[in-house]
């Protein structure tokens, strides 16, 4: 009985950077898709990093060079190649920035249960 904002599953498309939805992080079925510049690969990083959020994201290409450049200068704790929501318990998934602390799933998630101690002694007999 509680009001709020409800979506459809929904792409949005022809949003630019100072668009709300370019902004934040939306948990439900919503795509965005958003145009740059034929080759300007990292205008496109630079837009697509220009969020406190960074939960997951997507890249669409056929030029797996280039996706795996692109998925290693996102600044999201998962990035999906060719595809989207498609997880693993054996990789972990968690977020960059305020998109949430740790990780869930895989051997990352088991540090989530530890601390890690250093301790230097010198001691003489």
């Amino acid at each position: 009985e509680r009001k709020g904002l409800f979506l459809y599953p929904t792409v949005f498309t022809e949003v630019t950077d100072d668009m709300w939805i370019a902004k934040e992080e939306s948990f439900g079925p919503v795509m965005i898709i958003s145009k740059f510049k034929n080759g300007d690969i990292d205008g496109m990083l630079k837009s697509a990093n220009d969020t406190e959020f960074g939960l997951a994201s997507g890249v669409f290409t056929k030029d797996i060079n280039k996706a795996l450049y692109v998925a290693d200068n996102l600044q999201a704790g998962t990035v999906f190649v060719n595809t989207y929501n498609k997880t693993d318990v054996a990789s972990p998934f968690g977020g960059f920035k305020q998109s949430g602390f740790g990780k869930d799933l895989g051997m990352e998630a088991l540090h989530e249960y530890t601390r890690t101690k250093a301790v230097t002694v010198e001691y003489w007999l």
